[in-house]
């Protein structure tokens, strides 16, 4: 009996809008909607990590906070054994996904922090404060508007005799007397209390750029290589020579002023005889893609791999040695030593000057 074939993925093609490409794989997308993790383009298909990198990196990115990422975690985890797993944590570091540090804590015990940063070029852009709102503009309070005296005088003047019958009327039963409301055009209002000014707090100052401590200033370019001499024809070689760079490779059109300004370091390289098709092959093989600026490429290339001067005929002539001592025998002990005449050895000349003492 054969196996049972799923034809899910047939029945999800047939829905796929569009022409489907001829080769090549097709993409069958269905959004997440709980368990998924976000993996940018540049982890993923990054040029410089190996796919063991690039599949630890994307699980230490769905693990949460705290989990154990060393060495022998993972190792339990993935298949891979611990000497590729280590490799693939070094290259993550050395493309600033991963750092690994090691603390002592407080009991003496020593553990390893691992940092792991999801985007490592967005450290490397300048940060800046958060906007925050103009403040409330202070609006003082009103000053209160003090009573007329003719006002003020007569408010007692006549509470007066209201107070007086209300102490000469006997007592009687019956429901308690409502209590007037004042009189809110003769009484007079209270001073409020001065307001103080609210303090307005200015804006934290813009936090300085995150520079990474591994990171080190860039060395100046090299300066743009000049012959001894720029003799009409050099120039007009050297401007020959990059005018036709577009034929051989049409991404490398210049100008006429990046023509003129590149033409002392072609006529440096023509100067120390190398020949146009070394030049040409030197400056346009293997460009970066895209190309957005060839002339600064031009001017590195120009000044980075410039060939040394070729050496003179003296210069290649073969060193002379010294002519070597011959043997000789001596004529007394018949030992071998080196003289150029023949003789006695060193030890018979001393024996013979003894004698004759």
């Amino acid at each position: 009996m054969d196996a049972q074939q799923n034809n899910a993925l047939t029945c999800a093609l047939a829905e796929v809008p569009g022409p489907l490409p001829a080769s090549g794989v097709i993409h069958i997308v269905i959004p997440h909607t709980s368990r998924f993790t976000v993996v940018g383009n540049h982890l993923a298909q990054h040029p410089g990590l190996s796919s063991t990198a690039v599949g630890i990196a994307v699980r230490i990115q769905s693990l949460p906070q705290g989990a154990d990422v060393g060495i022998k975690a993972l190792a339990a985890r993935f298949p891979e054994g611990e000497t590729r797993i280590a490799a693939a944590l070094r290259e993550l570091e050395a493309h600033g996904y991963l750092r690994r540090t090691r603390n002592r804590l407080p009991n003496g015990r020593v553990v390893t922090r691992t940092v792991f940063c999801n985007q490592p070029t967005a450290l490397l852009r300048p940060r800046t404060a958060a906007p925050q709102p103009p403040p409330a503009p202070l609006v003082p309070a009103p000053a209160p508007t003090p009573e007329p005296p003719a006002q003020q005088a007569t408010a007692p003047q006549a509470a007066a005799p209201q107070a007086a019958a209300a102490l000469a009327a006997p007592e009687a039963p019956g429901p308690a007397p409502v209590p007037e409301a004042p009189d809110r055009t003769s009484a007079a209002p209270e001073p409020c209390p001065p307001v103080a000014p609210t303090p307005v707090m200015a804006p934290p100052p813009a936090s300085p750029p995150y520079v990474p401590l591994a990171t080190a200033p860039k060395p100046p370019p090299r300066p743009l290589p000049r012959p001894r001499e720029l003799t009409p024809e050099l120039d007009r070689a050297a401007a020959a020579l990059l005018s036709d760079l577009r034929r051989h490779a049409p991404q490398f059109v210049l100008s006429e002023s990046d023509v003129r300004h590149l033409v002392p370091g072609v006529a440096a390289w023509l100067e120390r005889e190398a020949h146009p098709d070394t030049i040409r092959h030197a400056l346009t093989d293997d460009p970066p893609q895209p190309l957005r600026q060839p002339a600064k490429l031009l001017r590195h290339r120009l000044s980075a791999l410039l060939p040394p001067p070729l050496p003179g005929a003296p210069d290649l002539a073969p060193v002379r040695r010294a002519p070597a001592v011959p043997l000789q025998t001596c004529d007394g002990c018949e030992r071998a030593f080196r003289s150029p005449a023949p003789g006695h050895c060193r030890d018979c000349r001393a024996e013979g000057a003894r004698t004759a003492a």
